[in-house]
């Protein structure tokens, strides 16, 4: 296993460095699989990865794009959704095709049926070259949730009361009704995951990840289980912590 992990001061340095890690890996391979987590953690680094778009045309030509989850029961313009955070800070300021980026309908009339269109498209794009994730306040990964038994696939998930809390849902004209994700099995066949953590509300969920105790209680800890997984946080979440 390989793990690494860097402390920024600030949130905007901790961005810098996970657009750099991003722009390493498109180097490596042009036509990279990237897996995209929305939420306010990594918008920055969107921004970033955006404005490299702007000094070098053509930077991302032939980047990929797989939307990691999302709100089941938005409309896909709602704009609590990730498809609309992800449209309007990744996908359209980097000039991607519609046939490089793909994801779930967050309103589909049968959501068990869209996790299993992501499943085949993922098994025929796939494996993911880099995934960004970011950290729930209950150790939730894309919406994975704390539960006896965690499921491997994409597919359909209830929501708890903190994610339901979440801060993206203010700006949302409805409450979701349900979650659409990537299972555990897809998230850590990635060759390379990034985890971004950022803020105080962050601490105590960095604290429990660092503890290496696995638990589907925690889905974050499977994190450990994977060959190639670096974290990023900045100050405020680390603390004393790393």
């Amino acid at each position: 296993m390989s793990f690494s992990s860097c402390v920024s001061e600030s949130h905007e340095a901790m961005s810098r460095q996970a657009a750099d890690r991003i722009l390493a890996a498109l180097t490596r391979q042009p036509d990279l699989l990237l897996c995209a987590a929305g939420g306010s953690t990594p918008t920055r680094t969107y921004q970033l990865l955006a404005e490299q778009q702007t000094r070098e045309p053509g930077a991302f030509r032939s980047l990929r794009v797989l939307k990691l989850d999302e709100w089941g029961g938005l409309e896909m313009n709602d704009p609590g959704s990730c498809e609309h955070q992800l449209r309007t800070h990744l996908i359209k300021p980097l000039g991607l095709s519609e046939d490089r980026y793909f994801g779930f309908n967050s309103n589909s009339v049968e959501p068990a049926t869209e996790c299993e269109k992501i499943r085949s498209r993922l098994a025929q794009e796939g494996p993911i070259g880099l995934c960004l994730l970011g950290l729930g306040v209950n150790g939730h990964i894309a919406l994975n949730e704390p539960a006896p038994t965690l499921n491997p696939v994409a597919h359909v998930t209830p929501l708890t009361e903190e994610s339901l809390r979440h801060p993206m849902l203010a700006k949302s004209r409805t409450a979701p009704g349900y979650g659409l994700t990537l299972g555990m099995a897809e998230i850590l066949s990635a060759r390379e995951i990034l985890l971004l953590v950022s803020g105080a509300k962050k601490r105590e969920p960095l604290r429990r990840l660092l503890r290496r105790e696995l638990t589907t209680e925690f889905p974050a800890s499977f994190l450990w289980l994977h060959s190639s997984w670096t974290l990023l946080c900045d100050g405020d979440a680390a603390a004393a912590s790393i």
